[in-house]
């Protein structure tokens, strides 16, 4: 079995050590080096030639995200980011993903020692899939946003029809290559990303700054608008219901689903449920199957299913897994998504489906 080459970059030592022993402990990865810093690091990663990184984003000597801009620009590599789950911890954990992290573990902000163990599983996990994942390097800081798509001509369509999209690793650049693109009178957008607590607000924010549609963190029975997207809040579920003639947001703290809360198998089964031919569900890059049997209920129920292609996927998992049900009607690259569902939102809206 050939063994997962990681090197662990941490000012802890205390950290250093724990992250060496969990990772060690598995037969099929092994922890070749440990760095205090980046400039260690930078040697090691010569000297070594890991397979993995696990990177802190606050580091001494040189800023964490300035060492990941240059890494992935002289020598991409798979990066899983140790974030402190704190508001600043999250905006650094963003940016480190724009600028090509895989995705991020949330590092315990105190006792840190039975923190890591508990996370032991999730690290781990994230490494095997960084292993694995399709390294992006990150589009020029001066590079044109997605192409911005024209109005909707047919108000039905923006009016009576709902998007919803599931992601997870890889997702949270994928999910803004198509909200940048949309109108600002795109239908309600309601989203779900696999993400802890404390993360989700900074993203929506984010991508808030960016759209020119409004991005907002999701909020327990606020009216589902034309206009708007609506992001899971991390660690709890996002639902779509019906209130009369409107959609309304439902939040639930109930167990997690497929492992995962917020999961994106409870939004689309959802959206079979409250919304069926008005709906079109997206499945873009994650790790897993999440999701894909409620995206074949969406179908059965006549929604219209989009999958991103494995070529555009940072890890092509939960759209395959929605390939392999039957529940998906178009397979297409990441940069045509927007456009495909706003086509497809254009000619569905001369079908009127009342709700």
């Amino acid at each position: 079995m050939k063994q997962i080459r990681v090197l662990v970059v941490d000012d802890s030592a205390l950290v250093r050590k724990m992250l060496t022993e969990i990772i060690n402990r598995q037969a099929d990865m092994q922890v070749v080096g440990a760095a205090p810093d980046p400039l260690v690091a930078r040697e090691m990663i010569k000297s070594l030639e890991p397979d993995v990184l696990t990177l802190d984003v606050e580091m001494p000597r040189m800023d964490g995200l300035d060492f990941l801009e240059r890494l992935m620009r002289l020598r991409p590599m798979p990066v899983v980011m140790v974030s402190t789950m704190t508001e600043r911890g999250s905006e650094i954990t963003l940016r480190a993903l724009e600028l090509g992290a895989i995705d991020y573990v949330s590092k315990p902000k105190i006792d840190v020692v039975n923190g890591l163990k508990e996370y032991a599983l999730e690290i781990t996990e994230k490494i095997r899939t960084a292993a694995n994942a399709r390294v992006k390097s990150p589009a020029p800081a001066h590079a044109a946003p997605g192409r911005a798509l024209p109005a909707l001509s047919d108000r039905v369509a923006s009016t009576e029809k709902l998007i919803v999209i599931g992601a997870s690793t890889g997702g949270t650049e994928a999910i803004k290559e198509v909200l940048v693109q949309l109108p600002p009178d795109a239908p309600a957008i309601l989203v779900t990303q696999h993400m802890p607590a404390g993360f989700t607000k900074s993203f929506a924010a984010r991508l808030d700054s960016v759209c020119r549609i409004k991005v907002k963190e999701a909020q327990e029975g606020e009216r589902v608008l034309p206009g708007h997207v609506y992001i899971a809040p991390g660690d709890r579920h996002l639902s779509i219901r019906k209130n009369g003639t409107n959609y309304v947001v439902a939040l639930s703290d109930e167990s997690a689903v497929n492992r995962h809360r917020p999961s994106v198998e409870v939004l689309f089964r959802s959206a079979a449920q409250n919304v069926g031919p008005n709906a079109i569900g997206i499945m873009l890059t994650g790790m897993g199957k999440d999701g894909a049997a409620a995206m074949l209920e969406m179908k059965q129920a006549g929604a219209w299913n989009l999958a991103q292609d494995e070529a555009s996927c940072v890890v092509f998992g939960m759209p395959k897994e929605a390939i392999a049900v039957g529940a998906v009607d178009e397979v297409i690259p990441l940069g045509d998504i927007a456009g495909r569902a706003l086509a497809r939102l254009q000619s569905a809206g001369q079908v009127r489906h009342r709700i």
